[in-house]
């Protein structure tokens, strides 16, 4: 039978497979900026979409090179809820796996993944190492300047703002928007 996981349940399972401080910080930011778009699509599944958000990377740390389809034999084996496998593993479309996002939970961790590390390199370079004081103009400036947070798909940001409907400076706004909202530790870099 299977099951979704509480957040906390879903952080241990990320710990069991991750040891990185950057990735374990990763999930804990994708999971709130899920649960902030949660609020507004699926306030009912709130928990869910942070499940997700927490739980996506699973197996990156150690298996990038299979990283969303060595996560989904992973899940499998824990008996986590099919829908939370899916929408994890789509979260790789077009990169390493063809499971498109269909759901908008599913777009918005595809559309927002790569960004919440392009904001949070931005905000490393920031004064205050902070996404409080963060305005769209110079996030669009970073965002637009191909060297910088080169690991940061701009592609796949373009596509997720694409499969939302969203202009890009609607995403790039509404996705700083949701880390401004996150806990200090998560906003601060």
């Amino acid at each position: 039978m299977s099951y979704v996981p509480t957040v906390e349940q879903s952080e241990e399972i990320l710990r069991r497979y991750n040891s990185d401080p950057f990735h374990l910080r990763h999930g804990k930011t994708v999971s709130g900026v899920m649960r902030y778009f949660a609020k507004e699509f699926d306030p009912e599944r709130e928990e869910f979409w942070a499940a997700v958000g927490m739980l996506h990377d699973l197996d990156f740390e150690q298996w990038p090179e299979e990283h969303c389809t060595k996560e989904q034999k992973l899940m499998e084996e824990l008996e986590l809820d099919p829908e939370l496998i899916h929408a994890c593993m789509s979260h790789g479309w077009g990169i390493t796996v063809d499971v498109k996002p269909e759901s908008v939970m599913e777009k918005v961790l595809y559309a927002t993944d790569e960004l919440t590390g392009l904001i949070g390199a931005a905000a490393q370079m920031r004064p205050s190492r902070s996404v409080d004081d963060m305005e769209l103009k110079s996030l669009k400036k970073k965002y637009k300047a191909n060297g910088f947070a080169a690991g940061c798909s701009r592609e796949v940001i373009g596509r997720g703002a694409e499969l939302l409907g969203w202009e890009l400076d609607e995403l790039l706004t509404r996705t700083l928007d949701a880390m401004k909202s996150l806990p200090e530790e998560l906003r601060t870099f």
